[in-house]
């Protein structure tokens, strides 16, 4: 099952991530199930690219699936795998309600294989404020950041941004992607206006220091141990890289391997290792850096990345030697692995 759509603000990047995949898997060996969740949270099989996809033809595809088709039943403990008998699932859903955990959770109860971490490094991943106090646990190299929730004295939050981390600052939702909801500020009232607009996305704000400098990404595959990929670079000619610059005006330059030293390279992928366990991650992630002043400082780590065959996880581990297909393979046999490991420790018989 392609799971795509979902509820958040990256509902249209989701819908093109899922093409991307369904064309990319080897019909010899996958029969693919594309089944959209519509912003009204509504299950729906996606009956008409079902048949191209079954006929053999992907390319018969729109660049983004739609989200109508016939309404299903999610799966659960009673429905089982009789509304939609699958194999295993592959969320493809960015933001909250499905890279957050919840759709995570869902499918351990429901007792499917799916791809990606799990509920708990799914939900670390996506929520900010979790993920810099992991990775300042586990002692790696973050930006200055201060957090927020809604109902508490902004005025009061406004002056300890300007003592202990100044301007320019960011200021993020703190659980959301794609650079959605993202404002860089300069003082005082644009800060407090963006606060506002977080706060459309997320009852909890992040504020971080910026640190500027060259955007370096590397790709994260495996479990036990996982590994890296060779390092890519990203560059935009906006200020920061938000929603529109990224997906919009394509003004994105991805640039892949990232020109650093054979010992930069090394030193960032063994950071990318680390943050992903840091973060209780599987199977895959994306995790960013800043590079500035010959240090990395860690950004953010996505549990799931871009997937079209232009976005930065299948990029850089083509560059590595992984293919998009072979890719997409290795992911699939994770999961399925991790089930049923997972299924031998569940303390009781089934």
């Amino acid at each position: 099952m392609l799971l795509f759509g979902g509820q958040s603000a990256e509902h249209d990047v989701s819908r093109t991530t899922a093409v991307a995949v369904a064309k990319a898997l080897d019909p010899a060996r996958y029969e693919a199930v594309p089944v959209a969740i519509g912003t009204d949270g509504i299950w729906r099989h996606v009956t008409d690219a079902a048949r191209m996809l079954a006929a053999g033809e992907p390319d018969a595809l729109p660049t983004a699936f739609p989200v109508e088709g016939e309404i299903v039943a999610p799966p659960s403990p009673t429905i089982g795998r009789e509304s939609l008998p699958v194999d295993v699932v592959f969320p493809l859903l960015h933001g909250p309600y499905g890279e957050d955990g919840t759709v995570q959770g869902l499918l351990e109860i429901a007792d499917l294989p799916y791809v990606g971490a799990g509920v708990l490094g799914s939900a670390i991943g996506m929520d900010k404020v979790a993920m810099k106090r992991m990775l300042d646990a586990a002692g790696l190299p973050i930006a200055r950041w201060v957090a927020l929730r809604d109902g508490h004295d902004r005025n009061d939050f406004a002056d300890r941004v300007g003592s202990e981390i100044g301007y320019p600052c960011f200021v993020k939702p703190a659980n959301m992607g794609s650079s959605v909801g993202v404002t860089r500020v300069t003082d005082r009232a644009a800060l407090l206006d963006a606060i506002d607009k977080a706060f459309v996305y997320d009852e909890w704000v992040l504020v971080e220091e910026e640190i500027g400098g060259r955007e370096i990404e590397v790709g994260v595959l495996g479990d036990d141990p996982p590994e890296a990929s060779v390092p890519g670079e990203i560059e935009g000619d906006a200020t920061f890289l938000d929603y529109e610059n990224k997906y919009e005006t394509g003004t994105v330059r991805l640039m892949v391997p990232a020109d650093l030293s054979a010992e930069r390279t090394a030193e960032v992928r063994d950071l990318s290792v680390r943050v992903f366990e840091a973060c209780r991650c599987e199977a895959m992630a994306r995790v960013d850096f800043f590079y500035r002043d010959d240090r990395f400082t860690v950004n953010e780590l996505n549990t799931i990345p871009g997937f079209t065959p232009f976005s930065m996880y299948p990029a850089v581990w083509a560059a590595t030697g992984i293919p998009y297909s072979e890719l997409l393979d290795r992911l699939i046999g994770l999961a399925l692995a991790r089930h049923e490991r997972r299924g031998r420790r569940r303390g009781v018989q089934r």
